[in-house]
């Protein structure tokens, strides 16, 4: 597992060293991994591929492939910093993968197996909790990214943002299991029972994601003011910085308008 990653590394720190001799564009570097991390990357692998291996052989063929792209998105991190080059996609930490990776596994391996073989249909609201809470990190990480090189942006504003996109995927979940319900007859939304049983899921749904993303967007926005956290110092300075840069940039914008 560790050699895996070691692998990754050597590969891509080969075709860095190549584009700097071809004067090509430059490949960043990836870096190491924490040990624990890998090893919970790939427990999370493994149990998919067992999952999905076994549901095969009893006859879930949709298990399976479910399984294999589940694995794919397991590596969306290893791909994008290989062949993220110079964008900011580099900059993007490692611990939203791992998020992501546990995630994917409690909801292929758990929440379907429970979904299709048992009545139990609690687990859906730690999953749509946890759905919503993923998200809205996601997105508030990558919008700071994005926009830090151009210009600072206001916590509240990001975190807005990032609450926004969050909902909005989870309302794209929604077309989704409604759309597979009707095409396919699957009941992701319980839709073959009376009307207003679907609904109740559907907004329930809704609101436990929602629910996840409003923690997740305060936690986002007070871990980046640094009232919380590791390294809280370092980040709080950030905040401070920043926030003197976009008060600036106003004063400037507003003498230049009076001087117009």
């Amino acid at each position: 597992m560790v050699c895996y990653n070691k692998l990754i590394n050597d590969f891509s720190e080969r075709i860095r060293l190549y584009n700097m001799a071809t004067k090509k564009k430059r490949l960043s570097r990836i870096p190491a991994l924490p040990k624990t991390t890998q090893y919970i990357w790939w427990a999370c692998r493994l149990s998919l591929f067992i999952w999905g291996v076994w549901g095969m052989l009893h006859g879930y063929t949709s298990e399976f492939i479910q399984a294999t792209f589940a694995i794919i998105f397991t590596h969306l991190w290893d791909m994008f910093q290989l062949f993220g080059g110079m964008s900011f996609i580099k900059k993007v930490p490692y611990y939203l993968q791992t998020m992501l990776n546990v995630f994917i596994c409690l909801a292929c391996v758990v929440g379907t197996t429970l979904n299709t073989r048992t009545d139990f249909d609690g687990v859906d609201i730690p999953e749509h909790i946890f759905a919503g809470y993923l998200a809205t990190t996601g997105a508030f990480i990558i919008s700071g990214i994005m926009q830090k090189d151009k210009h600072p942006i206001k916590v509240s504003v990001q975190a807005l943002f990032a609450m926004g996109c969050g909902v909005m995927l989870l309302v794209g979940w929604e077309f989704y299991e409604f759309t597979m319900d009707r095409l396919y007859g699957f009941v992701m939304q319980h839709g073959q029972k009376p009307y207003a049983y679907g609904l109740t899921d559907t907004m329930v749904d809704l609101m436990l994601g929602s629910g996840g993303c409003l923690v997740a967007m305060f936690i986002e926005a007070f871990r980046k003011v640094g009232l919380f956290g590791e390294g809280k110092e370092e980040r709080r300075k950030a905040w401070l910085e920043e926030r003197a840069a976009v008060k600036k940039e106003k004063a400037l914008q507003k003498l230049k308008e009076n001087e117009e």
